[in-house]
C-alpha cells in the first residue's frame, strides 16, 4: 500500500476503469439522444490524462473511445473535485478537448477530428447553478444578431451534480451506487448522516464482494473517506465495519497500521528536509566548516523531533489515545499530552 497523494483521482478512476461500471453510468445518466447514437458494447479507456499538473489536485479526466453514429468518437469525463464552483469550467473544457484534437492531427495525422462528447461531473459543496453553454461566459453574445451568432464559438456539455443539493437520483448496479453515494455523502453536515451512508455503503460492497471476484477497492474506498472527511477517524469507521464484517475489520487495521506508518516516515522526512535546510543555513552565514557540520546535526535532530510531533498530532486528529500516540511516534507521554492540548485550543 502506498500514500494516496490525489484521493479523489484515485476513488474516480478506479471506479470508471471498470468499463461495466462506466457503461453503467452512462446508460442511466446520459440524455436519451446521445445514447441512441453511440456504442456501448465497444467502449475502451484510454490512458492518459489533458489537465495541467497545477491543476490535478481540483481536477481528474478520463477519456474513453467508441463508435458514435458510425464514426470513431470519444466521451470525456471531467471530474470536477473544489469546494468551489468556478465559471471557467466551459473554457477548461474546450481548452482539453483541443489537445485531444491536437494529439490526433499530430500524431495519428488525422485528416478529420473525431466528435468529442463532454461531461462534467461536479463534485462540490454547493448546488451547480452555472450555464452549461460555452456561449454564457462571452460577454455581449445575447444582444448580438442571430446572424452574427454563428460566428462565435459555443458547445454545451453533459453536467451530474453530485452536490449535496444536487437534483440527481442515485441509480445503477452496485459498485455505482457505492461510488456515487459516498461522493455526495461526504459534504454531509451531519456527521450521523454520513455514517448511515457509509454503513449501507460497506454492506452493499460486501455482497457485491461475494458476488463477483475481483471488484475489490475496498482499500481506497477506506482511504478516500479519510482523507476527503476531516471529522472522521480511523476508529469510527473501524465501528462500523466490525458491525458488518470481522474479515472487513481486520483489514481495517491493516489499513490503519500503514497509515501510521506512512505518517511517520512522510513527518520525519519532512522534519529533517528542513531541519537540513536551516542547519546548512546557519552554518554558511558563520561561515565555518565546523558550524555546518554542527548545524547539520542539529537540523537534524530537530527536524527528527519536528517530524515525530507532526506525525503524533495526525495520530491525535486520527482518534488515537495519548498512550498509543506516544509508543507510535517514540515521544515522552508528557510532549504528547502537550500536543493534545495544543490540538483542543
Amino acid at each position: 500500500m502506498s500514500i494516496i497523494k490525489k484521493p479523489h483521482d484515485k476513488f474516480f478512476k478506479e471506479t470508471l476503469s471498470d468499463i461495466e461500471t462506466t457503461r453503467d453510468f452512462m446508460k442511466n445518466y446520459f440524455p436519451t439522444e446521445i445514447l441512441e447514437i453511440i456504442d456501448l458494447e465497444n467502449l475502451s479507456f484510454e490512458k492518459g490524462s489533458f489537465i495541467e499538473k497545477e491543476l490535478e489536485e481540483l481536477f481528474s479526466d478520463m477519456l474513453f473511445k467508441t463508435q458514435i453514429h458510425g464514426k470513431e468518437g470519444y466521451i470525456y469525463f471531467l471530474f470536477e473535485h473544489k469546494s468551489y464552483l468556478s465559471n471557467k469550467t466551459g473554457l477548461q473544457l474546450l481548452k482539453y478537448m483541443i489537445k485531444i484534437w491536437e494529439q490526433k492531427v499530430n500524431k495519428e495525422n488525422a485528416g478529420k477530428l473525431p466528435i468529442i462528447i463532454p461531461i462534467v461531473i461536479y463534485h462540490g459543496e454547493s448546488k451547480w447553478d452555472i450555464a452549461r453553454n460555452m456561449s454564457s461566459m462571452i460577454e455581449g453574445i445575447e444582444s448580438l444578431p442571430e446572424g452574427v451568432k454563428k460566428y462565435i464559438p459555443s458547445y454545451e456539455y453533459i453536467l451530474y451534480d453530485l452536490s449535496p443539493y444536487g437534483d440527481e437520483e442515485i441509480k445503477g448496479n452496485a459498485k455505482l451506487r457505492i461510488f456515487l453515494e459516498i461522493l455526495k455523502a461526504i459534504f454531509y453536515k451531519e456527521f450521523d448522516d454520513f455514517i448511515e451512508v457509509l454503513e449501507k455503503s460497506i454492506i452493499t460492497l460486501e455482497e457485491l464482494e461475494q458476488q463477483e471476484k475481483g471488484i475489490d477497492y475496498f482499500e481506497t474506498f477506506i482511504r478516500y473517506i479519510m482523507n476527503a472527511r476531516k471529522d472522521i477517524t480511523i476508529t469510527d469507521v473501524y465501528d462500523v465495519v466490525k458491525s458488518i464484517s470481522l474479515e472487513r475489520s481486520e483489514e481495517i487495521m491493516t489499513i490503519a497500521e500503514q497509515l501510521i506508518k506512512e505518517g511517520m516516515e512522510k513527518g520525519i522526512q519532512e522534519g529533517m528536509q528542513k531541519g537540513i535546510q536551516e542547519g546548512m543555513q546557519k552554518g554558511i552565514q558563520e561561515g565555518m566548516q565546523k558550524g555546518i557540520q554542527e548545524g547539520m546535526q542539529k537540523g537534524m535532530e530537530k527536524g527528527i523531533l519536528e517530524g515525530k510531533r507532526k506525525t503524533a498530532k495526525n495520530f491525535l486528529r486520527l482518534g488515537l489515545s495519548v498512550q498509543q500516540v506516544a509508543e507510535a511516534a517514540e515521544l515522552p507521554i508528557e510532549d504528547v499530552f502537550r500536543l493534545k492540548k495544543e490540538i483542543e485550543n
